[in-house]
């Protein structure tokens, strides 16, 4: 079985918004219930884990125990980092969960292809990460002098979902904890392991919904799709 862990204690404070971005609502729905019901519909996948911050726990659980469809959710608290939310999470998981997706809760857009293909290559390699090659130039700053550009050739932009067989993720979080390693997401705690971690092409309207601008954004992806789809 899969379960989907979703962290959602971040403040989003470049958002704005005066509240937790997943609360917010993209095309009528709330940030928080797309992600989880892009998920929800996947078979395989047979629990659902929102970390969240203390002040919204009540608020993300009535939230959820109102929408149809999502089955049964936990709603665990986040910590101060990312991290940490993830790790009070994986205190929860089933005893039948092999597989585990961390997946942002502020990206609402992932699509179905894509998360069967991270579950897939969890299956298959035991890490892997949803990812793009970037299409930007990227330059190695330091002090304000531009030190390096690496060939973008070989550069990926990561999102999520990232997955990994159970065992993996959890021994990758032991060894962090046991040296003090704080990692920008979950595949860097497994590369700290030795273990490779596969990229799995995803798909550009992946976004992580940040600043304002990237609400109208989202919007007009959803409003495509449903154009595609009629």
């Amino acid at each position: 079985m899969t379960s989907v862990i979703f962290p959602a204690a971040g403040v989003g404070k470049r958002m704005h918004a005066g509240q937790n971005k997943v609360f917010m609502e993209v095309a009528g729905l709330p940030v928080l219930v797309r992600s989880l019901m892009a998920f929800a519909t996947c078979p395989g996948i047979g629990q659902l884990i929102v970390a969240i911050g203390s002040a919204d726990i009540d608020r993300a659980r009535s939230l959820l125990n109102s929408i149809t469809g999502l089955g049964k959710c936990i709603v665990v608290e986040g910590g101060s980092e990312r991290q940490y939310s993830i790790r009070n999470a994986m205190k929860v998981l089933s005893d039948d969960a092999d597989i585990v997706l961390v997946h942002d809760a502020a990206r609402p857009l992932v699509s179905r292809k894509t998360i069967e293909a991270v579950k897939s290559g969890a299956i298959k390699y035991g890490a892997c990460i949803a990812a793009v090659p970037e299409k930007n130039t990227i330059k190695v700053v330091d002090d304000g002098l531009v030190v390096a550009t690496p060939d973008r050739s070989r550069l990926w932009a990561v999102q999520t979902p990232q997955g990994f067989r159970r065992d993996i993720l959890e021994e990758a979080y032991k060894k962090a904890e046991e040296d003090g390693f704080l990692g920008t997401d979950d595949a860097s705690l497994v590369e700290r392991l030795g273990i490779g971690v596969h990229a799995i092409m995803s798909d550009y309207s992946n976004i992580k919904l940040t600043t304002p601008e990237d609400i109208p954004i989202a919007e007009s992806i959803l409003a495509r799709r449903q154009e595609e789809k009629s």
